[in-house]
């Protein structure tokens, strides 16, 4: 588990300055000489950050088109260089949680990512676990009853572990994507009147919680 959490730790490092990195490129995008924004606005990621690595920037860095375009270049090939310090982060860890918790990455939509997470929250609180519920507890995906009266109903939970339930709120957008059973889960609960927002919990039998031995 210590293997896990500190590779997560460089992940998660690298991952904050690619996100800062291509702000920056797009915040000096919107600000450059306008040949070279209209060049390059609209354009995905990947191919933006391709482009502005291949290119070539002559002249003088005193003119702004050039000293942009300098900019722009340094800051895509820090993008990408961080992209493949993730790359290997991945790699890296894989192979470990597969090997800790091979049930859960088995699930629909969990990949080593979340999984690295519901596993480093489980080993972090062993004394609080002792059912699915109390997973959900921890992971801040058990909804807290506000009744009053004669009205019922229940409000989101904003305690818990947060990076828990990220790590949920992702496998749960994968699932609503590519898994059937948890489409036809949304639609049939959305039918019912409950908003998607709260329908999508992860279906009983295939939860994380038994998975990560919680249970």
């Amino acid at each position: 588990m210590e293997a896990i959490r500190a590779l997560r730790v460089v992940r998660k490092s690298a991952v904050m300055a690619r996100t800062q990195t291509i702000n920056q490129i797009r915040a000096l995008v919107v600000t450059a000489p306008s040949a070279l924004r209209d060049k390059l606005r609209g354009l995905p990621t990947s191919l933006l950050i391709d482009t502005l690595a291949r290119t070539r920037p002559t002249g003088d860095l005193a003119d702004p088109s050039c000293a942009a375009k300098t900019a722009l270049r340094r800051l895509a090939r820090r993008y990408q260089t961080l992209q493949q310090e993730i790359k290997e982060a991945d790699a890296d860890l894989a192979p470990l949680v597969s090997r800790a918790a091979p049930s859960l990455v088995a699930l629909p939509g969990v990949g080593t990512e979340t999984a690295g997470q519901l596993l480093i929250t489980a080993g972090d609180n062993p004394d609080l676990l002792r059912s699915e519920a109390s997973f959900a507890h921890l992971c801040a995906a058990a909804p807290v009853p506000a009744s009053s009266g004669r009205t019922n109903r229940h409000r989101i939970n904003r305690g818990g572990d947060r990076h828990a339930n990220s790590a949920l709120y992702t496998i749960v957008l994968v699932r609503m994507r590519h898994d059937e059973r948890t489409r036809n889960h949304v639609a049939r609960r959305t039918a019912e009147g409950i908003p998607p927002r709260t329908s999508c919990s992860v279906s009983k039998g295939s939860s994380p919680a038994r998975s990560t031995g919680t249970s």
